[in-house]
């Protein structure tokens, strides 16, 4: 039997992987759109964070610093850290990446959660680990859960804690007794993308958990609150041993200077930081008690959007309202992929663009503003 082959063929696996899709960008025909489906700063970026960006363009024949040295002690000096335990990357996408590819091999299992970040998934799947699906309890990761599906095969767990697209969280005590129930070589990666939105005294991003524990890492993002999402700028804090790892196979220079420069301006300017959480609290409760006002249901949360979800009637289904919502250039995002077939979620925007939405949906309800 020939062994001949007539073009490459991808490993096992590869092409069975759903390829991840974005929140889309354009309403057609529409003058004017405010995108509220890729929970986006209405903000932008720190001047200082623009300003630093620009200064970069000046030197791009030089290669950028592969230890990404400013970022990670702009970093350490805003979180007390230490400096040997951060690790810089392109977006957090290419640290979980890295995880899964260090971490998983054939037959090792990655426990995700039913709603959880499309990537956990396409990530251990092209590592050539299998994933294992949890169900949540009211739209929330369920430690309890988590648990139960732990075997021998058990490499990594994945908790976006605040999740996304539910809003929701877990308190610091059931993410405490969650790595105290799991085996010491399994890691638990705590995705805080949103960390910086939540307002509740029992949640924690991970940083004590990670300076306490060997298995644990946190992984953070600039893409969200600092405005860099163009610029994919991520972090991950983690034990000595895993970021060892994680650096032997990382590409040299991961990080191009503009990113670094940028992110390092960016997260030293927390008073420019400070105005966008402001901005966020407000509105996360004032669209919430609107949306409730004129009969939707909405998943309460504690970053930067809100999973909205519509009744089950001929003509008012997620579908039919997000139609409606890019006819007058308000782009949302559709989840089914995430488990909501019948939801959407908004990013919270401007002023604007928020009661532009509240006005739209009370149309599309039938009710009076």
């Amino acid at each position: 039997m020939s062994m001949e082959m007539s073009k490459p063929v991808p490993r096992p696996g590869i092409l069975d992987i759903a390829a991840y899709v974005p929140g889309k960008e354009h309403a057609p025909g529409v003058a004017r759109v405010f995108k509220l489906s890729s929970n986006e700063t209405p903000f932008g970026a720190s001047p200082k964070a623009i300003e630093a960006f620009r200064a970069a363009g000046e030197h791009l024949e030089r290669y950028p610093d592969g230890q990404a040295t400013e970022l990670r002690q702009a970093i350490a000096d805003i979180h007390g850290l230490n400096t040997a335990n951060i690790l810089c990357g392109n977006g957090s996408d290419e640290l979980l990446g890295l995880l899964c590819h260090v971490y998983l091999g054939a037959g090792d299992e990655g426990i995700i959660t039913e709603h959880g970040f499309l990537i956990y998934r396409i990530q251990i799947l092209a590592a050539g680990g299998t994933p294992v699906t949890v169900k949540e309890k009211d739209r929330t990761v369920d430690v309890d859960a988590i648990l139960a599906a732990v075997t021998e095969r058990t490499k990594i767990v994945f908790i976006a804690n605040p999740a996304n697209p539910t809003g929701t969280y877990v308190p610091v005590n059931e993410i405490r007794r969650l790595q105290a129930g799991l085996p010491k070589h399994v890691i638990l990666v705590l995705d805080a993308a949103y960390a910086e939105y939540v307002r509740r005294n029992d949640y924690e991003a991970g940083l004590e958990l990670v300076s306490s524990n060997p298995n644990v890492v946190m992984t953070r993002t600039f893409s969200k609150i600092y405005g860099l999402a163009a610029l994919r700028v991520g972090w991950m804090y983690g034990p000595a041993d895993v970021v060892d790892a994680l650096n032997r196979v990382r590409g040299p220079f991961n990080m191009n200077a503009a990113a670094i420069a940028a992110g390092a301006a960016a997260i030293r300017d927390q008073a420019f930081t400070q105005k966008a959480v402001a901005h966020n609290t407000l509105w996360i409760e004032k669209v919430t008690k609107a949306f409730e006002s004129i009969g939707l249901e909405v998943t309460p949360s504690v970053a930067n959007f809100v999973l909205v979800h519509f009744p089950d009637v001929e003509g008012k289904r997620a579908a039919d309202a997000d139609a409606f919502l890019t006819s007058r250039g308000y782009i949302l995002r559709a989840v089914r992929a995430y488990g909501f077939p019948n939801s959407l979620r908004m990013s919270i925007g401007t002023e604007e663009a928020n009661l532009g939405v509240i006005a739209a949906l009370t149309e599309f309800m039938g009710r009076k503003a």
